[in-house]
C-alpha cells in the first residue's frame, strides 16, 4: 500500500511563510495556475452548493470568519470572534454582535458595511431565491446595523452555537450595491454579478469563461498591502483527476491541482517525477449513495424526483435501501479507489471524533445472505432472468454520478455487488461540471436527482455539525419552487428528525450537543436516507516552487491563498 503524505496541519509551510521577508510586495511572485478538472460554473456560492464553485469564490468573496486547518475559527472580516465573556454573544444567547475591521474596502474602492450583511441575509432567505446556502441563516430572525461597521444578528431562540450566517467559506458577505436587482427569482439571471463578484478577497475577477477558465488579478484595494504575492491566478477547469495530477506532479504546468480522486498506485508513480507533492487533510468529507426516496419516471414531467411524483415504487420499501447497503463490500471500494487516503464508514458525519457515532457499524462488513433475506422476506421474489420483482416493478436502477475514474470503478464495483441480490443497475456519469454545476435549466445536475440513486461526496464548513444537520430538513429539499437549489438533495423528510435539529440548536453544553448529532447521524444511515461509502481525505498537489499552502478540510482549501508564494 502507498502512503500519502498527510499534512494536517501544515506546520512547516506555516513556519516557512513566517519567515519570509517583512518587505514582500504585492504581485511579485507573477502568475499562479491553478487546476480544477471540475469546471467552475459561478462565482456565486449561494446559487451552486458545489465545492468547486465555494472553493473559487472564496478567493474573492469573504465571510466575517472562517476556519483555519486546525478547525479553529479566526477572523477574517471581523476584527474579532464574538464571545460571551468579550460581550459579542449575548448572555441570553439570543444575538451575536461582530465588528468589521477599520476601513475595509470593497474591490471596486467603495467602503464595507454592516448593510451588505444585512443585504446577503436578505438575499439568501429571499422568497423564490433557492439559495443553496439557507441552513447557515435557520434560525435568524433579523440581522440589523448597530452602527455603518457593527453587524447584529438575532435568533428565533437561544443559540449556543451561534457561528453560522456570514461564518466560513459558504457564507460569504456580497456587495448590496452590486446585487440590488438580484432577490428572489431573479438571482440566477445576474449574470455579470454571480460571474464576476466585487470582494474584499485577495483577487478580483479580470475574465470569467463558465465551464472553461477564470482570470483572477490582486486585489488593489485588499486590506495588507504586501499580499498577494502573485499578480494573477489562472484557474483553468475540465479534464478528469489524474492529469490534473499529472499537470502538477509529472509536467509542473500547474503549481495547484485540486481533489486528486485518483488510484493511490497512479499518485505515486506521479511522485516519483519529483515536482509536486500531495497534501491530505481528513475533515468531514464522505462519499456517499443518494436513495432517491420520489418516483422518478420521466413521463412526470416537472414532478419527477419531487413529493408531487409519489414515492418510488422501489426505494420506498425500507427494506430494499437497507439490502442495497449490505450488499456493498466498502473495504473493495476503499482499497480499489483512496486508499490511505479514506476508511469504510456507516456515518454521514465522521468527524470531529466527539460527533462520531459508534453505533451504526451494520453497513461496514458485506452480507450478501443478509441483504437476499431482507429482499426475500419483503415479497421481492427473483424471476427467470435473475433480477427481483414485486407487484410488477422490478429492481432496475439508474445510477448516476459525476465523471471520473475512481468513481466508474466504485460504479461497476457496486453494480456486480447488487447483480448478487438480484438488483440490475445502469450506470450513467455525467461531466463534473455539469453535475455538481447547480443549472436550474440542466436536467443532469445533482440537485434536480433525475436517477434511482446517485454518488458524490459532500462536507461541511468548521468542526460544529449543527448547519450542516440542518440540511437534511423537510423545508430543505430543492424543488422547480426554489429553484432546484437546496441542501436535502436526497429528499429525506422526517418530522421526528426536524424536532431533533431544533433541539441541537438550543442545546449549549458540547457533550450533549454530540448526543444529538450522533442521534441525526444514526437516524438517516437507519433509515437509508443516504448510503454512506468512504470517510475520504481531501487530496491535493502543488508544486514544489509553491509554498504557503494550509491544507484545510474545515473551509476552503484557497482559505490563504494571500499568503502563498513562490519559493526563492
Amino acid at each position: 500500500m502507498h502512503k500519502f503524505r498527510i499534512l494536517l496541519a501544515a506546520s512547516a509551510a506555516a513556519l516557512a511563510f513566517q519567515a519570509a521577508p517583512a518587505l514582500a510586495e504585492r504581485g511579485s511572485d507573477g502568475e499562479l495556475k491553478i487546476l480544477f478538472w471540475q469546471a467552475v460554473s459561478t462565482l456565486n456560492p449561494y446559487l451552486s452548493g458545489g465545492t468547486k464553485e465555494v472553493y473559487s469564490a472564496s478567493m474573492v468573496i469573504e465571510p466575517l470568519a472562517r476556519y483555519d486547518e486546525t478547525g479553529t475559527l479566526v477572523p477574517m472580516l471581523a476584527a474579532e470572534i464574538p464571545t460571551v465573556e468579550n460581550g459579542g454573544v449575548a448572555a441570553d444567547l439570543k444575538s451575536i454582535t461582530w465588528k468589521l475591521k477599520p476601513d475595509l474596502k470593497w474591490s471596486d474602492g467603495t467602503p464595507v458595511t454592516a448593510d451588505d450583511a444585512i443585504f446577503t441575509w436578505k438575499y439568501c432567505t429571499a422568497p423564490d431565491g433557492g439559495c443553496a446556502q439557507a441552513a447557515y441563516y435557520e434560525g435568524v430572525t433579523n440581522v440589523e446595523a448597530v452602527d455603518a461597521s457593527t453587524i447584529k444578528i438575532s435568533f428565533s431562540e437561544a443559540k449556543p452555537y451561534p457561528y453560522s450566517a456570514f461564518v466560513g467559506a459558504q457564507s460569504p458577505i456580497i456587495q448590496a450595491a452590486q446585487f440590488k436587482d438580484c432577490l428572489g427569482a431573479k438571482a440566477p439571471e445576474c449574470t455579470a454579478a454571480n460571474f464576476g463578484p466585487i470582494g474584499t478577497g485577495p483577487f478580483v475577477v479580470k475574465e470569467f469563461k463558465p465551464s472553461d477558465v477564470i482570470t483572477f488579478e490582486a486585489n488593489p484595494n485588499y486590506r495588507d498591502p504586501a499580499k498577494p504575492a502573485f499578480a494573477t491566478v489562472t484557474l483553468k477547469g475540465g479534464g478528469d483527476a489524474a492529469s490534473a495530477a499529472r499537470a502538477v506532479l509529472e509536467t509542473g504546468e500547474f503549481d495547484y491541482a485540486w481533489n486528486m480522486q485518483v488510484e493511490p498506485e497512479i499518485l505515486a508513480t506521479m511522485m516519483a517525477a519529483g515536482k509536486g507533492t500531495l497534501v491530505t487533510a481528513f475533515g468531514t468529507q464522505v462519499e456517499r449513495i443518494d436513495v432517491n426516496p420520489f418516483a422518478v419516471d420521466s413521463s412526470l414531467g416537472d414532478k419527477r424526483s419531487t413529493n408531487e411524483a409519489g414515492p418510488h415504487p422501489a426505494l420506498s420499501d425500507p427494506a430494499v435501501r437497507k439490502a442495497l447497503s449490505l450488499a456493498i463490500d466498502r473495504d473493495i471500494i476503499d482499497e480499489a479507489g483512496y486508499g490511505e487516503a479514506g476508511q469504510p464508514t456507516c456515518n454521514i458525519l465522521p468527524a470531529p471524533d466527539i460527533y462520531k457515532s459508534t453505533d451504526v457499524d451494520w453497513c461496514l462488513k458485506q452480507d450478501i445472505d443478509a441483504a437476499n433475506k431482507l429482499l426475500d422476506d419483503a415479497g421481492w421474489a427473483k424471476g427467470s432472468d435473475g433480477i427481483r420483482a414485486k407487484d410488477g416493478v422490478k429492481l432496475s436502477f439508474l445510477f448516476q454520478t459525476s465523471t471520473n475514474s475512481v468513481r466508474q470503478a466504485s460504479q461497476a464495483l457496486i453494480k456486480d455487488m447488487w447483480s448478487q441480490i438480484g438488483v440490475e443497475t445502469e450506470l450513467r456519469n455525467i461531466a463534473a461540471n455539469v453535475f455538481f454545476g447547480g443549472d436550474p435549466a440542466s436536467p443532469d445536475t445533482f440537485q434536480k436527482f433525475y436517477a434511482d440513486v446517485q454518488m458524490y461526496t459532500n462536507n461541511f464548513d468548521g468542526t460544529d455539525p449543527e448547519k450542516y444537520m440542518a440540511g437534511w430538513m423537510c423545508d430543505k429539499i430543492p424543488s422547480p419552487a426554489t429553484g432546484w437549489q437546496g441542501e436535502n438533495i436526497v429528499r429525506y423528510c422526517n418530522p421526528e428528525y426536524d424536532k431533533l435539529v431544533v433541539e441541537l440548536g438550543k442545546t449549549a453544553k458540547i457533550e450533549d450537543r454530540a448526543v444529538i448529532a450522533k442521534k441525526l447521524n444514526d437516524m438517516l444511515t437507519n433509515d437509508v436516507a443516504q448510503i454512506p461509502l468512504i470517510h475520504r481525505g481531501n487530496v491535493s498537489s502543488h508544486s514544489l516552487t509553491l509554498e504557503g499552502v494550509r491544507m484545510n478540510a474545515w473551509d476552503s482549501e484557497l482559505w490563504n491563498v494571500a499568503d502563498w508564494k513562490r519559493k526563492k
